[in-house]
């Protein structure tokens, strides 16, 4: 699909998502989940009752091993999945009973990365990181700039006009980065983002996160990447038999040593 056609068709529907997120939001914790449930038709319940309270300004690592919920939280977060019961709030709004028409508007105060950076292979960096402006309507200036600040921001500030189809691996997750931070969000939420990326590269990546979250922005990084963990001590969340548990002092602790990837 055209970039100019994505754009049209996303634009109606952020123009109609509602007021701007109140000054009395402001003041919660950016980010809670309130006794959240999911499951699938097939298998066990993936969260069970699942409570976890994130604050503005945090820096939270969420962990566990493959099928504990990792990607399940993210997604139902930017309501790619909607929960069986319980609460998300996000900025004080209850995402799980948003109205389908105010999704978009949702979306516009989160920046996603991906562990398979979902870009367009035939366009540009340039244009891959453009179309998180363009659907907002942006003037075409404005998004020139800010494409060009953020491409810099992730160190690839002369790649611009390269398609996303010849860059690296880096080069792509580095890509998916910018795009995800060019429309200022409030949270970045990244979902297994340096899992393609060889030890040095994730690394490097996550030091991208890291700088975004010097800046003031929320990250929530999700990871089975151990070496993660250890390397950059932060707030870890171990997903654990449906539940969310905070680990006390990162992974320096025998009692939850278990309940971390290998």
């Amino acid at each position: 699909m055209p970039r100019s056609e994505l754009a049209e068709r996303f634009r109606p529907m952020l123009r109609g998502a509602g007021a701007r997120f109140s000054r009395e939001a402001a003041q919660r914790p950016i980010l809670v989940f309130e006794d959240v449930y999911k499951s699938y038709e097939q298998g066990a319940p993936v969260l069970r009752g699942m409570t976890l309270v994130i604050e503005r300004g945090e820096f939270v690592f969420v962990t566990g091993p493959s099928g504990s919920g990792k990607s399940t939280l993210l997604r139902l977060l930017y309501r790619a999945e909607t929960v069986d019961d319980g609460r998300i709030l996000f900025l004080g709004r209850d995402v799980a009973r948003l109205r389908a028409d105010a999704v978009p508007f949702l979306r516009r105060n989160l920046g996603i990365v991906f562990q398979d950076f979902k870009l367009v292979p035939s366009w540009t960096a340039s244009e891959n990181v453009a179309v998180a402006l363009e659907v907002l309507g942006l003037p075409p200036r404005l998004i020139r700039a800010r494409v060009g600040e953020a491409l810099e921001r992730v160190g690839l500030s002369g790649r611009g006009d390269a398609l996303a189809a010849v860059l690296s691996g880096g080069e792509q997750q580095r890509v998916a980065v910018a795009r995800a931070i060019v429309g200022e969000p409030a949270l970045i939420l990244a979902d297994e983002p340096t899992g393609n990326l060889d030890p040095q590269l994730a690394i490097d990546v996550l030091g991208l996160f890291e700088e975004i979250h010097e800046g003031g922005t929320t990250v929530v990084f999700a990871t089975h990447d151990r070496t993660l963990l250890e390397v950059r001590p932060r707030r870890v969340v171990v997903l654990d038999d449906g539940k969310a548990i905070d680990v006390p002092n990162g992974v320096a602790s025998d009692e939850y040593d278990n309940r971390l990837p290998l």
